[in-house]
């Protein structure tokens, strides 16, 4: 039985899921009563290596064991270097990326708030374009970019200084973003300024795992490029590897001027963000943008260790390849079959939705598989997708068992379905 609880009204998940997580190993979270659960939510996303991943967890331990340092804000650790040579050798140069490397606070909005200031600062402008369907972050600056009208709600002051424009793929394809968005630039009647950036995310995961197309992302860089406006990239979701590539818009073949990381590039679900930049961009003055928390060696430590560990060759892109193949296939199968009620399936690599016509059958099929011991969460604009996401690192028959699970709960919840 779970105790009384003294923590806010705003808890969310443990309403979900109400049971309590004692520990975590691989694929699976497993409750104080022994009950094992397959995770298809990995964190939402910062457990792309899963749970306590054991080379992970010894690099961890050796570093607590000769009292590393813990604390350091931004001064230079041997964690933060060999951190930052890991990365500058294993991910920016195989990708020919030339791009610094900024410490942000710990989580993805302050990734993101990093980016929204830098751009305004270079260029000088204010404004900022979004997509339809976006979400950056609780804090102000990302939810001004963020779509989501609930979520915007809860900033309790206005929020401006955005430009919104139709992602791929909105209205059914039937409204074009870019050429919206280039037509009313070359327009000086048409009262949008020339904004500082453009801010994207390349498979919108809080939006309902909406994948752009490779060429309207291209098309996207070569307008930002063409009308000198700054290309954000947010990848805190989707990068470290989520959709095969380490970063999530090497398929569209761009180099964003601007990239947030967040959530796995720790590798072990420990707090780090970065901003990535091209150096001419770098017009920071000293503290300019900080953080307390932006030197946590922890992460510094597992995020080297799991690159040594996944980077080193192709071998992890490959799979998740292969099994973005097999999901779009099983996927595509489960949705056909209950073409009543699913709309359809999207996403790519190792993130992947079932969009449902009703809201209220995607909550009941992630009601019924907590039930049957898998955890998926929902997203979209009234939560009618159900997600999946689970660890990269699952093996095939855990990948194989979460969709058998998923279908049995796809076809409970319709049994069941009352309109």
């Amino acid at each position: 039985m779970m105790a009384p609880t003294i923590e806010s009204e705003v808890r969310s998940y443990c309403r979900s899921w109400p049971i309590v997580f004692d520990h975590g190993r691989g694929s699976r979270m497993f409750a104080d009563d022994g009950r094992a659960y397959l995770d298809f939510f990995a964190g939402a996303g910062a457990l792309n290596y899963g749970h306590n991943h054991p080379i992970l967890k010894r690099a961890l331990l050796d570093y607590l064991e000769r009292d590393g340092v813990t604390h350091s804000l931004d001064m230079l650790t041997a964690a933060k270097q060999d951190f930052l040579a890991e990365f500058a050798s294993r991910v920016l140069a195989p990708r020919s990326l030339d791009y610094r490397v900024q410490f942000t606070g710990p989580t993805g909005t302050n990734s993101v708030e990093a980016a929204l200031k830098l751009a305004r600062k270079v260029t000088g402008r204010h404004t900022v374009v979004a997509f339809t369907g976006a979400f950056h972050g609780m804090s102000l600056g990302s939810l001004a970019v963020t779509g989501n009208a609930t979520l915007r709600a809860g900033a309790g002051v206005p929020l401006g200084n955005t430009w919104r424009v139709p992602y791929d793929g909105f209205a059914g394809g039937q409204v074009s973003g870019l050429t919206l968005l280039d037509t009313m630039l070359a327009d000086s009647s048409s009262g949008m300024d020339l904004p500082a950036a453009v801010i994207v995310e390349t498979v919108q995961g809080e939006g309902g795992i909406n994948p752009a197309r490779a060429i309207w992302l291209a098309d996207l860089a070569e307008l930002c490029a063409r009308r000198k406006v700054l290309l954000i990239v947010d990848d805190i979701q989707m990068g470290c590897g989520r959709t095969g590539p380490f970063f999530s818009f090497e398929h569209a073949g761009i180099a964003p001027d601007i990239v947030c990381l967040s959530k796995s590039i720790s590798g072990y679900g420990l707090p780090m963000s970065l901003t990535l930049f091209r150096p001419e961009l770098d017009v920071w003055q000293p503290g300019e943008h900080n953080g307390t928390f932006r030197g946590n060696n922890f992460a510094f430590v597992t995020a080297a260790a799991a690159l040594k560990e996944f980077w080193v060759d192709s071998k992890l892109e490959k799979q998740t390849a292969e099994r973005d193949i097999l999901l779009e296939a099983r996927l595509a199968e489960l949705a056909g079959r209950h073409r009543a009620h699913a709309v359809t399936s999207r996403g790519r690599g190792l993130v992947w939705g079932l969009a449902f016509r009703e809201p209220q059958l995607a909550r009941r099929v992630a009601q019924e598989a907590f039930v049957r011991g898998l955890l998926v969460e929902m997203s979209g604009s009234a939560d009618e997708v159900v997600k999946l996401m689970p660890p990269l690192t699952l093996t095939d028959e855990e990948l194989a068992e979460g969709l058998d699970i998923l279908e049995q709960s796809v076809t409970a919840a319709v049994n069941l379905y009352r309109p």
